[in-house]
């Protein structure tokens, strides 16, 4: 079944080309990109495109944190809570990471 505008939409369309509103384009003219995933691609570019990572390296960045900060306490009940989030924080990391590889 066909999209109850589509004659409304392929009419914009060729006004558009009578226009001159696809010349120019960047990136006329060349090869599209490979991509590995074409399903979610466009998914995929919307999310490197606002700055999302996968969640292993998000979680990484915590990590880090947690290292920096374990660095400066002198604490020694917090250092220990530090330690014990930094254990948890590298299993979350690797089953993220296996789940990111599948």
């Amino acid at each position: 079944m066909d999209h109850p505008l589509i004659d409304l939409i392929n009419a914009r369309i060729e006004a558009a080309e009578k226009d001159g509103a696809f010349d120019n384009l960047q990136g006329a003219g060349k090869p599209l990109p490979q991509c590995d995933d074409p399903e979610n691609e466009l998914l995929n570019r919307l999310v490197r495109e606002s700055g999302g990572v996968p969640e292993f390296v998000s979680l990484s960045r915590e990590l880090q944190r947690l290292r920096a900060e374990l660095q400066e306490t002198g604490d020694r009940s917090r250092r220990q809570e530090i330690l014990k989030e930094m254990s948890m924080m590298d299993a979350r990391i690797e089953i993220a990471r296996k789940a990111y590889t599948k």
